[in-house]
This record gives C-alpha cells, sequence and structure tokens, in this order.
C-alpha cells in the first residue's frame, strides 16, 4: 500500500498512538517510521528504551550524509516489534534533537527509499508518524510522497478549528507540487462532534474514528500488554480496511498509460539484522 501518513495541526491528539495502535494490528508487513522532528518517543516509551545502543532515522541520517548507505544500513537500524516474524518493523525517531539537523535535508531522500519498499521483496507498507507540521523542518517531502495522508484531530470545537487551517495549508501545498486529489483523510480521536458533521465543516472525509480508550493509550505510551479486544485496539484493527479501499479506488483512477516509473524496488536483507526489543 506504499506510504499511509499521520499528522496532526497542534497539541497532542495522538498521532503516535494511532500510529503505533494501526502497526500492532496491521495484517500486511509493515515498518512504522516515526519522522517526527521533534523526537521520536515509542523507544522510551512503548518500548521502554530497551535497545543495545543508538537505533533509528538519526543514526541513518549521519550514514546518509557520510556515506550515502541508506538501502543498505536501513535494515540495520529497525527494530522488530514482533520478534522474530519481521512482520512490523520500527524505524525510531531522533532522540537527540541535534539529529533533526541531518534529517531535515534528507526528507525526500527518505520518501522515496519509503515508497520503494511496496515493491520490494517481501513487500512492505510503510506507516509514517509525521507529527505535528507547525514544528521547524516537517516532513512535507514524505507528506507529498504518501499514497494517503492521515489528518488526526480531536473533535472539540478548538481542535478543528486548527485543523481546518491545516487542512487548508495541506491542500495548498498539495496543489503545488501537483499530489493527486483524494490523498487527504480525517481521522478523528475520541468524542466530540460527529463524523458527517466535521466532515461537512471541513470539507474533507472522515476516513474512521478512534475511541478515548485511556488505558490503552497509557499501554502504548508508557509499555505494557497491549490487549488486542480493548476498544482502541479493535479500531485500529479496523483502519486498515477503509485505507486499503480508498488506495484502491485512487490507484484505479490514476492507472493511466504512460504513468511516472516508480522508485525502484529495494530487497530485505534474508539474515537477521533486526533486533527485537519486545
Amino acid at each position: 500500500m506504499a506510504i499511509i501518513a499521520l499528522v496532526s495541526a497542534k497539541g497532542s491528539p495522538g498521532v503516535t498512538t494511532s500510529a503505533l495502535a494501526a502497526a500492532l494490528t496491521w495484517h500486511r508487513r509493515l515498518v512504522l517510521a516515526e519522522c517526527d522532528p521533534a523526537g521520536g518517543s515509542i523507544l522510551a516509551g512503548y518500548l521502554g528504551g530497551a535497545l543495545d545502543g543508538p537505533r533509528g532515522i538519526g543514526e541513518l541520517a549521519v550514514g546518509e550524509l557520510r556515506d550515502g548507505n541508506l538501502d543498505t544500513a536501513f535494515w540495520s537500524q529497525l527494530v522488530d516489534l514482533d520478534a522474530p516474524r519481521r512482520e512490523r518493523l520500527l524505524l525510531p525517531g531522533v532522540v537527540d534533537p541535534a539529529q533533526a539537523g541531518s534529517v531535515t535535508p534528507l526528507w525526500q531522500r527518505f520518501a522515496d527509499f519509503f515508497a520503494s519498499l511496496e515493491r520490494g521483496v517481501p513487500p512492505y507498507d510503510v506507516l509514517v508518524d509525521c507529527g505535528r507540521l507547525q514544528v521547524a523542518g516537517p516532513p512535507w517531502p514524505v507528506l507529498r510522497a504518501a499514497t494517503v495522508v492521515l489528518l488526526v484531530t480531536h473533535a472539540h470545537l478548538p481542535d478543528l478549528s486548527a485543523t481546518r487551517s491545516m487542512v487548508r495549508a495541506i491542500e495548498r501545498d498539495f496543489t503545488e507540487h501537483r499530489v493527486p486529489p483524494g490523498t487527504l483523510r480525517l481521522l478523528v480521536v475520541g468524542d466530540g462532534h460527529g463524523a458527517s458533521e466535521i466532515s461537512k465543516a471541513l470539507r474533507v472525509p472522515v476516513i474512521a474514528r478512534l475511541p478515548h480508550d485511556p488505558r490503552t493509550a497509557a499501554v502504548l505510551s508508557l509499555g505494557g500488554t497491549v490487549r488486542s479486544g480493548r476498544p482502541l485496539m479493535r479500531a485500529a484493527g479496523a483502519l486498515e480496511v477503509p485505507v486499503r479501499a480508498l488506495l484502491d479506488r485512487r490507484r484505479a483512477r490514476l492507472a493511466w498509460p504512460g504513468a511516472t516509473p516508480p522508485p525502484a524496488a529495494v530487497t530485505a536483507p534474508t539474515a537477521p539484522g533486526v533486533s527485537g526489543a519486545v
């Protein structure tokens, strides 16, 4: 399914929690990439810091700038969330603010590489946590390369007001860069205004709603045992269905002769190159 990006306008509407819940319930091979310039939180939170050394997109960026070795180094920087199956992999985000300066100039390089993973052997979907856009060095190239962009928002008026402004900013950027229409969707978190009301007011369809489930959110943020029967996990598991349906419809519309060829595929290493941390 190529790249599915999650982003928010402001505050903490649950982008990382939503992305992690979806990743843990995804049915295809998946890489969850933390591309929030403000820093990643899954290593220190859900994984409790249980790693054997530095890992993640910051390390990749430093190596790419120095040696241009992203294609070979990528797999060694992943964490297996479902070890040893290598079906749900995490690319941790930056942990040192100094790393953000190395990552920012490489967003386009990462976007192109993520897009190639869909055609790899084996193929991987890429779920990208882009965090808030109102920060220095946001990953716009990743959003433009995404097949679907999910703008995460709470359903109360202050959040929706900020989200409306962000919708317009994203639409202007996508128009300028010729991103195909229909890429943007809303992912609503928690109680509040109804989905149809929100969709009408913001003029963007709501693809799904995730329930307010503080117990599960705490586990995903701070670590612990994730229970698949909890409301948030059930809803996150169902999110893949409308996302895949949207992708199928978009690809049917875009399947014109003479389309620009996709980036070259990559091949995942067959030897163990991914460390399990849970």
